[in-house]
This record gives structure tokens, sequence and C-alpha cells, in this order.
């Protein structure tokens, strides 16, 4: 722990010129490496956000305490967080401030990605952490809360700078936020004092929903203000992809159709649905994937260059491509979209039962836990390519990944010899082995022609001796730090919805199939691989 973040009692009240020069002098003091492995040197840039509250709204909820709470300690740990830094934790269970405090160790015990828990660095966040009981209702609750928050700013001189993070179910978004501008809690003070609001997803259920409740948030917060994570945009391989793509000169020419067969972009868990089968039944791996994480991908595979890394040029060439998106028509939903359920079955060794088994899931489901479907793009860069999108649970393994087919060549040369190479493929590994594989054609040594395919592999693990954050400490960062690039916009989530939708409708005046249809343990329903055997082409073996 550095000597800037000893254990002790609450900063006494300052003056605004006093907290203005104690945040400057902060920001100026040399902040000690926490590893003493002189290669990470330069790797990272460490940014400190502004003095602030962090509001965790959902705070005893399961996403808090596996992903907001280890976020926030790893980046207290690492001197990532100013040093006027308070969190207010709330929620509707009843808790002291040390009981609270309490559950967050044993989460982070069990969900820190670094472990054994830095018990020093634990004291001094868990000092800066308080808890308050809230119906979200409750008008009184709100009143409350926001002169804990002017209390805060004085007692601990966060400046009037707040977060608020929305880790609670989509239906209770619209009261929180309807409450937080009856109080005020939304106004940005005169020079100073941001007001920022995190939304999780789902953000809506279909189009029309999600327009919704961007109309009701816009009521009441200007867009600027509004954060809708997306986690999977946080990951560090989709963040190198952007780099990947306009960082290198080689790649960018042959980025079109001209030079690229199709694209596949899979997104596989081994899991099923750990016994949040009443959510699932609510959405479906449409609404739970397809909508957001499969479509965000496609998306930074397929954008044009930016005209620069601001968040609104970035946001801007993603809803080009969204809208691009040719639209589904039931014809198209049933010639090129299958959706699967998962039957009993084995994966990694262990029986596993079926989705209509699981708890809190109807025997008769119809819910789609697997949906796979090809998609073209109508602009200049990708006319006539498609692209293939997958996710489902109880595959295989957990891994998400792009990959890029390249065309054949012109004139198969080697086509006698002993191995006629496959067309190259670049395959961009997501989770959990980050990294990118080169398939190339090489001759094998010896005096014949023998040529095989060869793979060219980079590996995150290995190339940089560097901890990758975890998304979510990534996204709370920015978000802290007033960057929204890996935030979604508003239009964004409705064009996205506008290619969903239609699926979802179309389903909805079709027979279903008969579930279940692919075995626990299987890379999905028969019907997938015909998807793309229809086209002379077939999944890459992940």
């Amino acid at each position: 722990m550095s000597p800037s973040r000893a254990p002790g009692p609450p900063p006494p009240a300052r003056t605004a010129r006093q907290l203005r020069e104690a945040t400057t002098a902060a920001r100026r003091r040399p902040r000690p490496d926490t590893d003493v492995n002189p290669l990470r040197q330069g790797l990272r840039l460490e940014r400190v956000p502004d003095p602030c509250a962090f509001v965790l709204f959902g705070a005893t909820g399961d996403l808090a305490h596996r992903k907001v709470m280890p976020a926030i300690y790893q980046l207290w740990r690492t001197n990532l967080l100013p040093a006027e830094f308070s969190l207010v934790a709330v929620a509707r269970r009843p808790y002291t401030n040390e009981a609270f405090a309490a559950e967050v160790h044993a989460s982070l015990e069990k969900y820190s990605r670094v472990q054994p828990i830095d018990e020093a660095a634990w004291s001094d966040l868990a000092k800066r952490i308080s808890y308050q009981q809230l119906e979200f209702s409750d008008d009184a609750g709100f009143d409350r809360l926001s002169t804990a928050l002017d209390r805060l700013d004085v007692e601990r001189g966060t400046a009037g700078n707040r977060l608020f993070y929305l880790a609670t179910q989509p239906s209770q978004v619209t009261e929180i936020v309807r409450q937080m501008g009856r109080v005020g809690l939304d106004h940005e003070m005169r020079g100073g004092g941001w007001r920022r609001v995190v939304i999780e997803k789902p953000f809506g259920r279909d189009f029309e929903s999600a327009r919704h409740l961007n109309h009701e948030v816009s009521k009441v917060l200007r867009e600027s203000q509004v954060y809708r994570i997306d986690h999977y945009l946080g990951k560090e391989t989709v963040r190198n992809l952007l780099v990947f793509r306009f960082g290198n000169g080689i790649f960018e020419p042959v980025w079109n159709r001209s030079y690229i067969d199709h694209v596949q972009i899979t997104v596989a868990e081994s899991i099923g649905v750990e016994g949040r089968g009443a959510f699932y039944e609510e959405t479906g791996a449409s609404r739970d994937i397809l909508q957001n994480h499969l479509l965000q991908l496609m998306t930074l595979v397929a954008m044009e260059p930016p005209t620069s890394f601001q968040a609104d040029a970035l946001r801007n060439e993603k809803v080009q491509i969204l809208r691009a998106i040719a639209a589904p028509d039931p014809e198209h939903v049933r010639r090129d979209v299958v959706r699967g359920q998962y039957g009993p079955g084995w994966v990694q060794g262990e029986p596993v039962p079926g989705y209509r088994q699981e708890p809190e899931v109807d025997p008769e489901s119809e819910t789609e836990t697997y949906v796979a479907g090809r998609f073209t793009i109508d602009d200049w860069r990708w006319s006539g390519v498609p692209f293939y999108l997958r996710a489902g649970k109880r595959l295989p393994k957990r891994t998400t990944e792009i990959s890029i087919q390249f065309k054949e060549v012109p004139l198969r040369l080697f086509r006698e010899s002993t191995g006629d190479p496959a067309p190259n493929v670049l395959a961009m590994r997501i989770q959990p082995d980050e990294g990118i594989m080169l398939r190339f054609a090489a001759k094998v040594p010896g005096l014949g022609l023998d040529v095989r395919t060869v793979n060219m592999d980079f590996a995150y693990d290995t190339s940089f001796v560097v901890d990758s954050p975890d998304a979510y400490e990534t996204l709370i960062l920015d978000a802290l730090l007033g960057d929204a690039s890996l935030f979604t916009r508003a239009d964004e989530v409705e064009a996205a919805w506008s290619v969903v939708t239609p699926i979802i409708n179309a389903w909805a005046d079709m027979a279903p199939p008969h579930f279940p249809n692919y075995g626990a343990g299987s890379w999905g329903p028969e019907a997938a691989d015909e998807l793309l055997g229809r086209d002379g082409r077939r999944w890459r073996r992940i």
C-alpha cells in the first residue's frame, strides 16, 4: 500500500479552494508502482479520476458482488481511484455499514481476480463505504440519499462529482432515474460537479421498449450523462481489435469484400443458466447475447475508420453498420436464423440437466438457449460477405472468437501437393486465451513439395508481462473519467434492436422447433451446421 493510502480517520471539512489545491497536489504526487517487475513499466497509463462519490444501486445483488465491487477494489488497490473517493451502497435490504462491508469482503475473497486480498488496501477502502437502505419508490429515502451525498462533499471532499451505477433489474431503471430527477441528483454544478449514470443491460426487451426507456431516461438526463454498459466492450482483446485494424497498415487494404470470404463470430458458454432460470425465461439467447454482445463485435469488425477515437466519432461508425444490416423478414428468419435449446448431456466430463430441468424454468419452455444466424451488410465494403453469428449455453467450452475467413487464392498451384493448403484465416480470441492467430501455408522441410497449413500465434499472457484488467475495471474507470467510447449510445441501442426485434416477432408467429434440439456438450443443433453447409462453408473448429 502506498504511503498516500495509509489508514486513518476521515479528512476534516475543507474549503473549495483547499479541495482544489489538494486535488492538484494528489495528481502531481508520484504514484508508486505496486508491482516491482520492471517489464510492467510504461505498459499502462495510470489515469486518476476527479474526486467523486460512487453510488451503487442494487448493492446487495449478484452483479454488484461478482463484478462491480471486485472492480472497485482492484482500481483502489492499484491507485487508480482518487484519494477523495467514497462509495455509497444502496439497496432494499437492511444492513449496517459494518455488515455490508463484511459481506463485500467475503465476495472479494471469492471473486477478486487477485488473491490473496490486500488487507491494508481493503481496510482503507472499507472506511470509504457507507450503506443506505432504500426502496426505489420511496421519496423520503431519495431525499435522505441526496442529503447524505451533500454531506460527503463536505466531509470527504468529493466535490459534487457523482457516478450512479444501476446494478438493478431493468424494470427498476425508470423509477430510479425519475427519483433522481425529482430530488435534483442529475443537476450538474456550474464550474464543476459532474453527474453520470451507468445502466446495465439488457436495455429494453425489444425496439419499442428500448425506445420508450430512452425517452424516459432523456426526460431527466442528457445523453452525455448516460453510460449504457456492455461488458464485452471492456475486454482487452475487443479493445485491441480497434488497434489491430487501424494501427497496422497491412490489414486495412484487404479488410473488404475483395479478399474476405466470410466472417464468423462465436460466443460459446459451457455453463447453463446458473440458477437464473426465471431471468433467462424472460430473455433467451437472442436478447441476452445476440442483441448486444454479438452485434457489438460485428460492428467493430465491420465499421469504417473513425475520424478520431473520440466517443461520438467511434459510435457514429458503429451505428452506421447496424443501420446497414439487412433487416430480417419472416422468410429470412425461417431460412437463415436458427434457434436451439439444450437437453441433458455431458460437459467437461460431468453430467448436466437439460434446460427444461433447470430450476425456475417451465418444463415446456420454448425459450432458446442457442441462436445462430446469417447476416449481411448493405454497404460498399461488405456487400455480398456473409457474417455468421452464433451464441449458446452448454456448449463444449467457454470461448469467444472472431474468425475472418479469407478467399482462396485465384489459382491453386499446390493442389497436387501432399497437403493442399486451406484458405487463410485470421482468428481473434476474445476469451479465455486472449490472442490473435493467423493461418497460412508453408512448405514442409524436405525434398518433396509438401505444403501444410501453419499458425502464427500471438498470446497476451506470454507477450506482455502485465495482468489484463477485468472488463468492469476498464469500463468503471472510463465512466469515472468521462470517456464514453466503450459505452452504447441511445441510437445505437435502438439500431441493434431493429435487427433483433423482427427475429423475435417472426419466431412468435412460427411453430417452435422440437425442443430440446441439441445435447449439452455439443456445438448446437444440426440446423446450425446446415445453415453454413448450404453456402458450402462450415463452422470453424474452435
